[in-house]
């Protein structure tokens, strides 16, 4: 399934990603010196057992060679083809032995210097000639320049993050959409991905460099776990994320085995980081202004503003009594967070005053997903399980006497949950919906009377995730139950082109 989509902006990403740095030395040796757990619990060792290892030490050497000897027939006959060789129960390992030292297969591949040059030497009657290019086999050297053209990123191209889980493997998958193609049309295919330790849930794209200077390419991941990742996406086979946020304390490496089992034995509770979040982060939400804030919602029913650069929490706030599934920051008002719960409750906070405890609504169903209109900075819509989408003025709920705050519209936009719910960036009043039904739907938002004026089934299953880009406003990514990406160009519609063809960015 894919669980979570977004875009990254066009031009951030370097043209050829880096390659991980390997472990220098000292990294190694610490590593080494990591204690190593055995599969069993007793804490016991047997001294018989140690003795007659040591007695048959001989024994058990010469048993390895014999193994090694009927690997290398097994593979020497598969070579040939021969599936069916019968070998004696008692293998002679020095006759095997002898043979391969004739044959001398450590230096196969040397060069014969003395060896009959079979072609010529490039003179007349020779198939090879150092003046033309004709005959000559590929080299390296062209497999590498069409290596690096493949993995070279273009200005022009667009990049899509998957959050993914396929066969209890968890990864992402960095996806580059070409939207013109010397063949015509559009085309996709995955550039790299990057393995995850759990099981992804939310995303959030940002661009605040980790490792000094302007700008960066980052991603950060909330998971099953209590910790939130921040991976670089210009760093390729990265085997640990950039930095943690939060997370289980790592026990001490100069534990004894005896004492780590002790530990697991008595099963007592996890230790966690300073600020961290103690179950999974459901939702995360990246300041765009102030470029070192992040923001996640977990289910321990907290919501979290991290300051990522110094790599810690700087306020925890408990708004609700349930889950926190969802956390929003409204583009025009840059402090102001809105948090969405299974209490069935949005709560508006400001982060100039992180104690107030906020404006409440209620609403009749668990939250899924919540998202400010980007046109203006005092509307939200939320979507909820129940199958419906409800839109707010915060004008409204700040005068009102009612704390409930009565919506500006209830929309029955799916037959199931809706799970995702996303403005477009360019066009006003154009809205996206994605549900458990299977189904995507464009809705004009016009003085708050929605209609539908399309709808897609894009065959990934229930919907999960679904985003605009930001580049390109009128494509769709949509993420789902199948493991499928799918992107929509939403003007291909007539009705949308009609209504919203004129949001189109001119080149």
């Amino acid at each position: 399934m894919i669980s979570a989509v977004c875009w990254v902006p066009k031009g951030i990403a370097k043209p050829l990603p880096d390659s991980v740095e390997p472990p220098s030395q000292e990294e190694i040796q610490e590593l080494l010196k990591l204690p190593v757990e055995s599969g069993s619990d007793d804490n016991e060792s047997s001294e018989e057992d140690n003795n007659s290892e040591e007695e048959n030490e001989g024994m058990v050497v010469e048993t390895n060679k014999s193994k090694d000897a009927v690997a290398m027939a097994l593979a020497a006959a598969d070579a040939i083809g021969n599936k069916s060789v019968e070998f004696p129960r008692e293998l002679k390992v020095d006759e095997i032995a002898d043979g391969l030292k004739e044959l001398d297969m450590e230096h196969y591949d040397d060069d014969d210097d003395e060896g009959i040059d079979i072609f010529g030497n490039g003179s007349v009657g020779g198939f090879y000639c150092p003046s033309s290019d004709m005959g000559k086999y590929p080299s390296a050297v062209d497999d590498d320049e069409d290596e690096i053209e493949d993995m070279t990123i273009k200005p022009s191209d667009q990049i899509i993050i998957c959050a993914r889980n396929e066969d209890e493997v968890s990864h992402l998958e960095i996806w580059v959409y070409e939207e013109q193609t010397e063949e015509g049309g559009s085309n996709m295919y995955v550039h790299h991905d990057i393995i995850l330790p759990a099981f992804p849930l939310a995303l959030a794209w940002l661009d605040c460099n980790l490792k000094g200077g302007d700008k960066g390419n980052f991603v950060a991941v909330g998971t099953m776990q209590p910790e939130i990742e921040i991976w670089d996406l210009d760093v390729l086979d990265a085997v640990e994320p950039s930095i943690m946020l939060g997370g289980v304390v790592k026990c001490d490496t100069s534990r004894n085995i005896a004492k780590i089992k002790k530990k697991k034995k008595n099963k007592q509770a996890a230790t966690y980081k300073d600020g961290s979040h103690t179950n999974a982060v459901l939702g995360l939400a990246w300041n765009s202004e102030y470029r070192n804030v992040l923001a996640s919602a977990s289910a321990d029913k907290s919501v979290k503003i991290w300051d990522i650069v110094a790599e810690k929490c700087e306020h925890t706030m408990h708004p609700h009594t349930d889950k926190v599934q969802a956390v929003a920051w409204n583009s025009n008002q840059a402090t102001v967070l809105l948090s969405g719960s299974f209490d069935r409750s949005i709560v508006m906070m400001d982060m100039r005053a992180p104690t107030h405890p906020g404006v409440r609504w209620l609403v009749p169903a668990d939250v899924e997903s919540l998202a400010w209109d980007p046109h203006t900075d005092h509307s939200f819509v939320v979507s909820l399980e129940d199958g419906t989408v409800r839109g707010f003025d915060i004008r409204v709920a700040v005068s009102a006497v009612d704390s409930e705050g009565k919506p500006m519209f209830t929309l029955h936009a799916h037959d199931k949950a809706v799970c995702t719910i996303t403005y477009n960036p360019a066009a006003p009043n154009l809205l996206a919906t994605g549900s458990t039904d299977k189904m995507v739907k464009l809705w004009d938002m016009t003085n708050n009377q929605p209609t539908c004026i399309a709808s897609t089934n894009p065959k990934v299953g229930a919907v999960f995730s679904a985003c605009f880009s930001k580049d390109s406003p009128f494509l769709l990514g949509v993420g789902g139950s199948k493991g499928n990406l799918h992107v929509w160009d939403t003007l291909d519609n007539s009705e949308v082109s009609r209504r919203f063809g004129n949001f189109r960015p001119q080149n």
